[in-house]
C-alpha cells in the first residue's frame, strides 16, 4: 500500500505541468553554463568554482528527475528508449571535464528533445522515415555515381580540375547536387563543348529538383503519420477516461438503487402497500351499508 501511494504521488509529480517546466528550465540554464565555460580562459577566468558548483547542482536535479520517473513508471521506465537516452546523457555528466570524454557533457542540451513532446514527435518521425529515405537515397547515389563516371569520360581532358579522376568528379557532382557554385563547375566544360549544358541541367533537375524533394516528401509523410498516430493515442486515452468516468457514475447509481431497494424492503416492501390498496377498500365496503354506515349483524 505504501509503495502504491508512493508511485501515485510520483506519477502526479511527473504529470504536473510545473515539473516539465522546471526540467526544461534546468536544461536551458545548464546549456547556458556549458556555453559560458568556453570563456574560462578569457573574461570568466575566475568563475571556475561557480561552474563547478552549478555542475553539481544540475547533476543532482537530473538524477532526482530520473529517480522520480523510475518510481512513477516502474518497470516500464526501462522499456522507453528516451529514458535510456536520458540515463546515458546524465551518466556522461560524471565524466570529469578534464578528460577527453568531458566534451560529451554537451549532449545534455539534446535532452530538450526527450523532454518536449513536439521535438520528440519530429525525431520519431525521422527514425520512421529512415526505410523510405534509404530507398530514395540509394537511388540518388546510383544517379550520382553514374553521372560521375559519365562526366569523367566526357570532360576529363577539358576540365581536369573538376573531372580529372573519379574522386574529383564525385566531389563535383556533389557540388552540382547542392547547387553550390555549380556555374564554376559547369562553365569550363560548356565553353569547350556547347552541348554540355544538357548533361549539367539534366543532372541538376533529376537530383536536386526531383530526388531531393522525394526525400523531403518521405520525411513529411512520416511526420504526418507520426502526428496522426499521436493524436489517435490521445483520442483513445480520452475515450478510455470518459468510459471509466461513465462506468464509475453508473456503479454509483447502481449502488444507490440497491440501497434504496433494501430500505423499501425493510419498511414492508411494495406487496404490503398493494394489499392495503384495492383489496382493503373492498373489505371495508363489504362491512358498510349503502349510506356508508357500518351494518349491524342480524340476530
Amino acid at each position: 500500500m505504501a509503495e502504491s501511494g508512493l508511485r501515485s504521488r510520483a506519477r502526479a509529480i511527473v504529470a504536473s505541468g510545473w515539473f516539465q517546466v522546471a526540467i526544461v528550465a534546468a536544461i536551458l540554464l545548464n546549456s547556458v553554463t556549458l556555453g559560458l565555460e568556453t570563456y574560462e580562459d578569457g573574461p570568466l577566468a575566475e568563475a571556475g568554482p561557480f561552474f563547478d558548483a552549478a555542475e553539481v547542482v544540475f547533476i543532482a536535479v537530473f538524477t532526482v528527475e530520473l529517480l522520480i520517473k523510475g518510481v512513477a513508471q516502474g518497470r516500464a521506465f526501462f522499456r522507453d528508449p528516451w529514458n535510456w537516452f536520458d540515463m546515458v546523457v546524465v551518466g556522461v555528466a560524471v565524466v570529469p571535464a578534464s578528460t577527453g570524454f568531458g566534451v560529451l557533457r554537451m549532449l545534455r542540451i539534446l535532452r530538450l528533445v526527450s523532454v518536449l513532446p513536439q521535438l520528440r514527435t519530429i525525431v520519431s518521425a525521422l527514425f520512421h522515415a529512415v526505410p523510405g529515405m534509404g530507398t530514395v537515397i540509394g537511388l540518388l547515389l546510383i544517379v550520382v555515381y553514374t553521372a560521375a563516371v559519365l562526366g569523367e569520360r566526357l570532360f576529363h581532358d577539358i576540365d581536369p580540375e573538376h573531372f580529372g579522376d573519379l574522386g574529383a568528379t564525385l566531389y563535383s557532382m556533389f557540388m552540382l547536387l547542392t547547387m553550390e557554385d555549380w556555374p564554376d563547375v559547369a562553365q569550363p566544360a560548356m565553353e569547350r563543348q556547347p552541348m554540355a549544358w544538357v548533361f549539367f541541367v539534366g543532372y541538376i533537375v533529376v537530383t536536386a529538383f526531383i530526388l531531393l524533394n522525394l526525400v523531403i516528401g518521405v520525411i513529411v509523410t512520416a511526420l504526418e503519420q507520426e502526428v496522426n498516430a499521436h493524436r489517435w493515442q490521445e483520442d483513445q486515452a480520452l475515450e478510455l477516461a470518459q468510459h471509466q468516468s461513465v462506468m464509475t457514475q453508473l456503479e454509483a447509481l447502481t449502488a444507490q438503487v440497491a440501497h434504496l431497494t433494501e430500505q423499501v424492503r425493510a419498511l414492508g416492501g411494495p406487496g404490503a402497500a398493494a394489499a392495503a390498496g384495492p383489496d382493503g377498500d373492498t373489505a371495508r365496503q363489504a362491512g358498510a351499508g349503502a349510506d356508508g354506515e357500518p351494518r349491524m349483524p342480524r340476530e
